[in-house]
Order: structure tokens, then C-alpha cells, then sequence
């Protein structure tokens, strides 16, 4: 069966749309219809791929005008009469037909702070609590595809915005390390409110909405960030609790760099479970002495659990085992 395709081509002195009658079969994906569309009418069609299962995000482009993936943009979920517009994503500039630079992306990528390890802990000895890896866990789901950034109206609309804010895809990777327990940088949330231009975001959550891989960028990440930079900044009680108690790091990200609180970076270091004489470690979630860092949740949940309230014991070695 035939399906009619509009299909964008050009280079950045300009182009126009194409139309083109291409055959579909059953299963079939919009990158399906490009590689046949290249295969049979168009070979010097440009288009961006690489494994064709929703992993790389190298097909990015607009279908119909939304934001989607080529490889995870079935046939059968449009109307057999229905013609399909396929366009480069709009917000970043065009090399040749459907192919777009976007370096700004990587620009933006080397500007972001690297994970800061903590002192004195050897790469093998870090140590954290599932809870703590679960909270990022999700925006390590990232596939940089880019269509969170394209569809972001701050950076489509206004290219003067560009030099001062990162957008989303860089939005999740500082609520990450921020919560991160074992990252020893203390400005994440300053460096994004004065360095990312988190305070240009105003949520309207179009980014969460085209996302792929389905995080929830703007609740999970972009909310809490700015809620925690208010906090620090704005909220009354906190900026007198911080005199009173001197823990005024409020210093802005271009001034010198922050200090570190030695009772956060310190008092709880990792440190490896102990290996018993038969070579077998104990069960080091349970009765690990330290945590892996300071808990995100406050310091009023009790982890790890005394010994007295295991359920758990150790088979006696000189009693026989009935199987």
C-alpha cells in the first residue's frame, strides 16, 4: 500500500517540501519509509540515524509537526489517508534536508560541572543507599535526542537566550548530581540559577511532554531545583537560620569558589563492609556503620537498622542443616 510523504529538503541557503508517493507495509516506522524513500527516489536524502531502536536519539525530526523519533514513530498510528510531513526539528539550524546542528547542545554539555568525587574516597569505595540512586536513576534514562531542547520555547523563540540558558536536557543533569550524596560540589543550585538560566524556565512542561524515554523533566527535575533555589534565596527563616548557625553559602557561582562544610563532607565518609574469615562479606545494606552520604530526606529516618530490630540471622555453622 502507498503513502503519501511530504518530506523536507534544503540546505541553510533554503528548501522546500517534497511530495512523494512511497510504499508502507505492516510494523512499519517513519525511518522504515526514509531508508525506502532513500533506497528507491531519493538516495541524496539526508537523514541522521544510527541503531533503530530508541537508544541513540539520532533521529530526531518533527512528523506532523510534533517532536518525535523516526525509529519509535509507527505507521499505524496514522490514518491511511492521512499525508505525513516529515521536517527537521526547528530550533537548531539545518546542515542538508533532514540533518540539523546541534553542537549547541555539546557547548552547553563541557559548560556543566563534572561530577565531583569526594576526598579521600578511593574510585571502587563509594558507597550509597539504593534510595539515593533511585531518586537520579531516571534522568540517567537520557538518550540525548535533543527533542526537549527543540521543543523548549526559550531557546526556539528567542536565540538571544541561547548564551545564557542550557535548557532542559542540562536542567536534569544538575538536578542529578545535586542529588547526587556523594557529589562534593555545594553550588549546583546556584550555578543553575546563575549559569544555566533556570530562572528563564517557566515550566510549561512541553519538554516532559515529547520526551521518548518519558522522564518527567519538569516535575521531577526542573520544579524541585527551582523550589530548593528559592529556598536558599529568597525564604526568610532559612537566610537567618543560615546567620545565626553561620552557614551562609550564598555566594554567587561567579565569586570565589563555595566552601565546603567539613561536617557534610566528612562525618560521613563510605567506607568497605567488613570480610569475615570465610572470605564472605556480612550484610553490609543492613549493618554497615556509615551510609554512603548525608540522606537527601533528612536526618530523621534511622538507616542503617539497629540489630535488634533484624529479622535476619546467620545459619549456626555447627548446627546441621535439614534439607
Amino acid at each position: 500500500m502507498k503513502r503519501h510523504f511530504r518530506v523536507w529538503r534544503g540546505d541553510p541557503s533554503g528548501g522546500d517540501l517534497r511530495d512523494f508517493d512511497v510504499e508502507v507495509h505492516e510494523g512499519e516506522v517513519v525511518l522504515d519509509i526514509i531508508h525506502r524513500l532513500q533506497a528507491t527516489q531519493a538516495p541524496d536524502l539526508a537523514c541522521r540515524w544510527n541503531c533503530k531502536a530508541g537508544k541513540c536519539g539520532s533521529c530526531s525530526m518533527e512528523i506532523n509537526g510534533k517532536p518525535r523519533l523516526g525509529c519509535m514513530t509507527r505507521m499505524s498510528t496514522f490514518d491511511e489517508d492521512e499525508t505525513i510531513t516529515i521536517t527537521p526539528v526547528r530550533t537548531f539550524p539545518v546542515i542538508r534536508d533532514l540533518v540539523t546542528d546541534v553542537s549547541f547542545n555539546y557547548e552547553k554539555a563541557r559548560e556543566t560541572p563534572a561530577f565531583a568525587p569526594p576526598p579521600g574516597v578511593a574510585p571502587g569505595d563509594y558507597r550509597m543507599q539504593q534510595v539515593d540512586v533511585e531518586r537520579s536513576q531516571e534522568f540517567r534514562k537520557c538518550i540525548e535526542c535533543f527533542l526537549c531542547q527543540n521543543t523548549c520555547h526559550v531557546i526556539r523563540d528567542h536565540d538571544e537566550n541561547k548564551p545564557a540558558f542550557s535548557g532542559p536536557r542540562y536542567f536534569i543533569r544538575a538536578a542529578e548530581l545535586d542529588m547526587h550524596p556523594l557529589d562534593d560540589r555545594t553550588d549546583r543550585k546556584d550555578y543553575a540559577q546563575a549559569s544555566q538560566g533556570l530562572g528563564y524556565c517557566n515550566i510549561t512542561k512541553c519538554c516532559t511532554e515529547v520526551c521518548p524515554e518519558h522522564i518527567k523533566i519538569t516535575d521531577n527535575a526542573i520544579i524541585p531545583m527551582k523550589e530548593r533555589v528559592v529556598d536558599r534565596r529568597y525564604d526568610p527563616l532559612v537566610w537567618l537560620g543560615r546567620k545565626i548557625f553561620r552557614r551562609d553559602g550564598m555566594e554567587s557561582a561567579s565569586a570565589k569558589p563555595p566552601t565546603v562544610n567539613p561536617s557534610m563532607s566528612s562525618a560521613r565518609l563510605p567506607e568497605t563492609a567488613p570480610v569475615g574469615p570465610d572470605g564472605h562479606m556480612d550484610i553490609a545494606e543492613l549493618l554497615a556503620p556509615q551510609q554512603g552520604g548525608l540522606s537527601p530526606f533528612g536526618e530523621d529516618i534511622e538507616f542503617p537498622l539497629p540489630p535488634e530490630q533484624l529479622s535476619y540471622h546467620h545459619p549456626d555453622p555447627e548446627k546441621p542443616t535439614d534439607h
